[in-house]
C-alpha cells in the first residue's frame, strides 16, 4: 500500500488546545475476480506523535476519494470520528 500526504489542519480543541491532523489517500491493489486487479483508494489521519486511523479501500474512483478527502479537511475530521464520517459518507 501506498499513501500520498494531501495536507494538514490545525483547529482549537474544547479545551482550547491546538489540535493538528494530517491527511493521506491511501492507494492499493483489489483483486477482483481472481485474475483482474484494479487501484482502490482509502483515507488516513493522524495526530502528529498520536493517533492514527487508516481505512483502506473505501472506493476505485479517484474522483470519489478526492471527494471524499475535501470533506474530511474542510471539516478538520479527526482520526476518533473518521469512520463514522466515511459510513455516513457512503
Amino acid at each position: 500500500m501506498r499513501e500520498m500526504f494531501v495536507g494538514t489542519r490545525e483547529e482549537q480543541g474544547e479545551d482550547g488546545s491546538t489540535v493538528q491532523c494530517d491527511y493521506y489517500v491511501l492507494i492499493d491493489q483489489m483483486e477482483v475476480g481472481g485474475s483482474f486487479a484494479c487501484e482502490s483508494y482509502g483515507v488516513g489521519i493522524a495526530i502528529p506523535g498520536g493517533e492514527r486511523t487508516d481505512l483502506p479501500n473505501i472506493t476505485t474512483s479517484a474522483a470519489r476519494i478526492d471527494e471524499l478527502m475535501e470533506l474530511l479537511t474542510r471539516n478538520a475530521v479527526t482520526p476518533a470520528s473518521l469512520r463514522d464520517v466515511v459510513e455516513d459518507w457512503l
